[in-house]
This record gives structure tokens, C-alpha cells and sequence, in this order.
């Protein structure tokens, strides 16, 4: 009961690349009428807080909310008894320019961790690579701007080559470039050992299943679990 207590969702769950602007604004202003009652439910808890902000991977598409790897990493870290809750604030379909945009709101509340999952879409959609390194930058330097102490984490992506070689060499690239310059923690690759294995993965051959969430889990834990120390 305490997990389920802790952990929190500030998003629905909508259709990877298909959800049209009028179901978000439905489902935003939904939420935004919880987002005072989780906040308070936050400061009374007395954790630090562990933001999961993602697209479809983050919230869980096509599976449990429970079963998602944000929700496995909060079990894990209760059973270790860290004073931390996980909000979820996975949203599908989205983008690295939406994640932006939906970024003022999503910090109205503290944050002691910041874990970055996007750019999927943007490689899946062939939108130019200066503009996915740019938006993710300017979420790292606004997530800084509202608190420095927020310990940023950035999660690693791969697309597969349907864009050409160039192109999904240097969106993988973007990851690595933008925790080395600035100074942050690296999942390397978010979907290691899940990506293209038909048994972890839905039947779109995107979304992992549960037995691939408890393995993206395990590479967030790697990196998150030296950050928590």
C-alpha cells in the first residue's frame, strides 16, 4: 500500500505517433486538476522526489501502469528503504519541442532528480537532428534554471535505420555529446537487451512488454542507483 501510495502518474496514456492535439489538451487539463493534491501528497510524504519525464516508454503504453520500469524502479528503491517517490511523468507520443513545452508546468512542483527519456519520436519522425539536441538542451538548462541542486539523469535512445545510416548514427550520438557537455549522468541505451527482441516487445515491435520493462529498469538502476548515493 505505501508503494502505490508513493508512486504517482501526472499523465494518461495515449497512442505512440497517432495522438491528435485535442485528446492531449483533454488529458492535460485533466490533470491538471490532480496536480495540487499530488503535490500535497508529496510534501506530506517528506521524500525527495524522482521525476520520470518520457514519452510512451516512460508511462507505459500497452502494459500496467505498475508494470512500467518508473513504477519498478520505486519498488526497488522501497525495498531498500530510500526516502525517495517516483512521479511518472511519462506522456505518449510526445516529442523533444512537446517535452519542452509542458516542462514550466511539470516543475511547478521540487524535483532532487530529473531523469530525461525523450527523442524517440523525434528520430522515429525524421525530424532534423539540430532541433531534437537543441530542445533536449533546453530542457536540461530550464530543469537547472528552476533549481540548481536538480541532479539531471539522461536516458540514452536508438532508432532503427529506416531514416539511412547517417541519420541514426548521429541521433544516437546526440546522447552521449549533451551528458559529456554537460556534465550528467548517461543510460548509455534505455531499450538494451529489449530493443528487437520479438519476446520483450508488443506487437508493434516498439513498446517493451512487462518482462522488457524489468529489464529497462535494471539499465536505469545501473546508472540512477550512484546517483541516489
Amino acid at each position: 500500500m505505501r508503494t502505490l501510495l508513493k508512486f504517482r502518474y501526472f499523465f494518461a496514456l495515449f497512442l505512440m505517433l497517432s495522438c491528435d492535439d485535442s485528446a492531449k489538451k483533454t488529458t492535460q487539463n485533466k490533470t491538471s486538476e490532480t496536480t495540487e493534491q499530488q503535490k500535497n501528497l508529496l510534501i506530506e510524504d517528506g521524500n525527495k522526489v524522482i521525476l520520470f519525464f518520457g514519452d510512451s516508454l516512460t508511462a507505459g503504453y500497452g502494459i500496467e501502469l505498475e508494470e512500467a520500469f518508473p513504477a519498478l524502479t520505486q519498488k526497488r528503491i522501497d525495498s531498500l528503504n530510500l526516502n525517495y517517490t517516483i512521479v511518472n511523468s511519462g506522456l505518449s507520443g510526445e516529442t523533444t519541442a512537446g517535452g519542452l513545452n509542458r516542462l514550466n508546468w511539470v516543475l511547478n512542483q521540487k524535483v532532487d532528480v530529473f531523469v530525461l527519456e525523450l527523442g524517440a519520436n523525434d528520430g522515429l519522425r525524421g525530424i532534423p537532428l539540430n532541433e531534437t539536441s537543441s530542445n533536449l538542451q533546453a530542457i536540461i538548462n530550464l530543469v537547472k534554471k528552476k533549481n540548481d541542486d536538480t541532479r539531471i539523469v539522461l536516458a540514452g535512445m536508438q532508432i532503427p535505420p529506416n531514416m539511412g545510416p547517417e541519420y541514426t548514427k548521429e541521433f544516437r550520438e546526440i546522447f552521449p555529446k549533451l551528458a559529456k557537455e554537460n556534465n550528467i549522468p548517461l543510460v548509455p541505451f534505455l531499450l538494451e537487451n529489449v530493443a528487437g527482441n520479438p519476446e520483450l516487445n508488443l506487437e508493434d515491435g516498439i513498446h517493451p512488454t512487462a518482462e522488457g520493462h524489468q529489464i529497462v529498469m535494471e539499465n536505469v538502476w545501473l546508472v540512477l542507483s550512484e546517483v541516489l548515493k
